[in-house]
């Protein structure tokens, strides 16, 4: 399996898309005796059924791929990719989507919140996202970026949800046009979109 650059793996929800990174990571292991893949981890457990999903994802990757380390960072992706990155390590990170609900939808947040508050969450964002896109254009090593395609569905009753599904069409556009490869995956099967499977 060829190994690109930098890959974004997109999907709906339970299509393969963790499954892909994983043998990537495995095919990337398996290469060389010096290498290493960690998987930077987006999410958060809020409720008791995240907190179990949370745990029995890391015991079946543990299972299928003992030899990739998991680190938790919900918010400062670039600093996790500077910190781990290294041109003998395969960086994964599972996923953008939720990196982006933890900024504009936080769950400590009252829904009743202030538009100034909104207009700065907003702001930061767009920073974090800006200096995360500069850090990913110059990762020393692979890297997999990992996301849910959520816009072919209908369209959503709510404002913010609406302003959260165009955020993230937004953010997968970026990760496609930064990543060599982008790979749509459907029941389980890899659908090339740029850059070959």
């Amino acid at each position: 399996m060829h190994i690109a650059r930098s890959e974004l793996i997109l999907g709906g929800q339970k299509s393969g898309k963790s499954r892909r990174a994983e043998n990537l990571a495995a095919a990337w292991l398996a290469g060389l005796a010096d290498r290493r893949a960690v998987l930077i981890a987006t999410g958060e457990a809020h409720d008791e059924e995240m907190r179990a999903r949370i745990e029995r994802h890391q015991r079946e990757r543990a299972q299928r791929l003992p030899g990739m380390v998991t680190v938790e960072e919900p918010h400062d992706l670039a600093g996790a990719v500077k910190r781990h990155g290294d041109a003998r390590t395969l960086l994964v990170v599972d996923c953008l989507t939720l990196w982006l609900t933890h900024w504009l939808m936080p769950v400590d947040v009252a829904t009743a919140q202030k538009f100034e508050e909104k207009t700065a969450q907003a702001q930061d964002w767009q920073a974090q996202s800006a200096l995360f896109f500069e850090v990913l254009q110059s990762a020393p090593g692979p890297i997999v970026l990992v996301g849910n395609e959520i816009g072919l569905g209908v369209i959503p009753l709510g404002g913010e949800v609406r302003a959260f599904v165009d955020a993230l069409g937004v953010l997968n556009q970026r990760a496609a046009a930064a990543c060599e490869r982008v790979t749509l995956m459907v029941a389980g099967m890899p659908v090339a979109v740029k850059g070959g499977a």
